[in-house]
């Protein structure tokens, strides 16, 4: 599948983490399709950040994903697909 360089959203990978548990190189990237999609989902922008901010460092320190990734998905690929797929959520008893 090739992507259009508009559809990449880059930040900046937090920590440094070994580059074996690395997904996608120095830096995350995000589709921004994929973040659409996962807004329908968690339409809460600061809690879809902290819960794909969460995942990404789970699958980044070595968790499987819950998904098939598929060609060359970053991790923060991965942690919105699943929030698309309803993989993971929010606890909402713990926002309380």
């Amino acid at each position: 599948m090739i992507e259009d360089a508009t559809n990449i959203v880059a930040f900046d990978a937090p920590g440094k983490v070994a580059a074996s548990a690395r997904f996608n190189g120095s830096s995350t990237t995000m589709r921004s399709d994929l973040v659409e999609e996962a807004a329908k989902v968690i339409p809460s922008p600061p809690v879809l950040i902290n819960l794909v901010s969460a995942r990404v460092k789970q699958l980044n320190q070595g968790r499987s994903p819950l998904i098939r990734p598929e060609g060359r998905m970053g991790a923060a690929d991965i942690a919105l697909m699943e929030i698309i797929q309803g993989k993971i959520s929010v606890d909402e008893d713990s926002r309380k």
